[in-house]
């Protein structure tokens, strides 16, 4: 009877051994225990588990010897032992884990390159406490929160002195030394039209599609790769009005603070650009915005494979030897409505946040906060700075003007961010 009444004892001790472990990984549904819970209940099992020596002992000297289910049960309650203590440690550890959690980096802290007074700060502070709690008729669900941002003049330096992708083609078109004798009369007198553009701020219509169709004829034939790699080459180059920074080092540090302090707050960003898509994951690479290439949606141009010549794509058969190259033919600008036509494509969810800086981001903005099922907002950024970047006051104006009738947030990239670009990198005094 002794006996019998010790393994009881020992499997009373290995089933809480067995429930700690199932709590420990997730196994059980009940709430973690508390710090004090866990070391009582360590305190229980280790006091059933000394007792299981003096069991095996019993069974041995009324038995005569130990059996080897007696051996196994020993050796199990003494493994049970260890991983009890372990589980026990593993729940008050997770505990903590969980304060830690909830106690997450606040906004304050996460845009500290923001001044205390910049509207947007405040107001997306304000937002994110308000749609991440559960009890709040706000909250939106993890899977509905998504943003979406322009890349020119939103994230990264609109004009040096002009798009990135407008000076990626003059560099291509009239400097590149193994492609500028084979460029075409038309992609010559586009890029050309570019260049006088930044010299006398003439306007071309039409400009846009143009070098849309020239990015695509003048790096036709190349693999995505080989295209990536011109462009991380490209990126080295100097920006033509700063000290201390280069063509693919223009990102603007407060708003990459936005996009971390919303990644950080379970949304998925999206950047809706209107420069070619494969330009834009080229100058994203290695950089500090950590947006994953599936994410980011711009203009687009054909893509073939080397082999499959004027073959249509219902009429061809990818083979294993084939590779994906630029097809050479342009096929939509992604700016203005286009912009709310690939959201819908390629996200297919109405998102709730959207952050531009010009009117080819107005429908995005206004698409994203009518009708909107979760409370959305827009924000737009001015380029009213003058001295820390390439600003245009005039044009600034006209975009606050536009966010007061709209009823979009502003950003004053002079009186909002402590800094642009970082202070190791100033504006050249003679880039007026």
């Amino acid at each position: 009877m002794r006996s019998n009444k010790k393994w009881r004892r020992l499997l009373t001790a290995w089933g809480l051994v067995c429930a700690l472990a199932l709590a420990g990984c997730g196994g059980s549904t009940a709430p973690a225990a508390s710090g004090a819970e866990s070391a009582k209940e360590e305190e229980a099992v280790q006091e059933e588990t000394e007792a299981a020596p003096d069991s095996a002992e019993a069974v041995t000297a009324e038995g005569g010897s130990e059996s080897p289910e007696a051996q196994a049960s020993s050796a199990a309650a003494s493994t049970g032992a260890a991983a009890a203590t372990t589980s026990a440690a593993a729940v008050s550890t997770g505990a903590a884990a969980g304060e830690t959690a909830a106690e997450a980096v606040s906004g304050e802290e996460m845009l500290s390159l923001w001044t205390e007074d910049a509207p947007l700060k405040k107001e997306l502070v304000a937002y994110m406490d308000s749609i991440t709690r559960e009890d709040s008729a706000d909250y939106i669900p993890e899977d509905c929160r998504i943003a979406v941002f322009d890349l020119d003049g939103t994230l990264f330096c609109e004009t040096d002195p002009n798009y990135f992708d407008y000076c990626l083609l003059v560099h291509r078109v009239l400097e590149d030394p193994d492609y500028k004798d084979r460029a075409s009369d038309f992609e010559r007198q586009t890029a050309e039209k570019i260049v006088q553009q930044n010299e006398t701020g003439e306007s071309f219509e039409g400009l846009e599609l143009d070098h849309g169709q020239c990015i695509a004829s003048s790096f036709a034939g190349m693999t995505i790769d080989e295209f990536s790699n011109y462009i991380q080459e490209f990126k080295k180059l100097p920006m033509p009005s700063y000290e201390g920074m280069t063509r693919g080092e223009g990102f603007y540090l407060p708003m990459l603070q936005v996009v971390d302090y919303l990644q950080a707050n379970d949304f998925t960003v999206y950047v809706v650009s209107g420069t070619d898509r494969f330009i834009v994951r080229g100058l994203v690479e290695d950089s500090p915005l950590h947006i994953p290439p599936r994410q980011i949606i711009g203009s687009d141009e054909t893509i073939v494979t080397k082999n499959q010549g004027d073959t249509d794509g219902l009429d061809y058969l990818y083979d294993k030897d084939d590779e994906l190259v630029l097809g050479g033919d342009f096929i939509v600008k992604n700016l203005k409505m286009n912009k709310v036509a690939v959201i819908a494509q390629e996200i297919g969810q109405q998102p709730v946040l959207s952050f531009g800086n010009s009117t080819g981001d107005s429908s995005m903005a206004e698409y994203v906060t009518s009708n909107n099922p979760f409370r959305s907002m827009a924000f737009m950024l001015c380029c009213d700075d003058t001295e820390r970047e390439n600003g245009n006051v005039e044009k600034a104006d006209k975009m606050f003007s536009l966010c007061e009738e709209y009823g979009w947030t502003p950003v004053s990239m002079k009186n909002d961010w402590t800094t642009i670009y970082g202070d190791s990198v100033t504006r050249k005094t003679d880039a007026e």
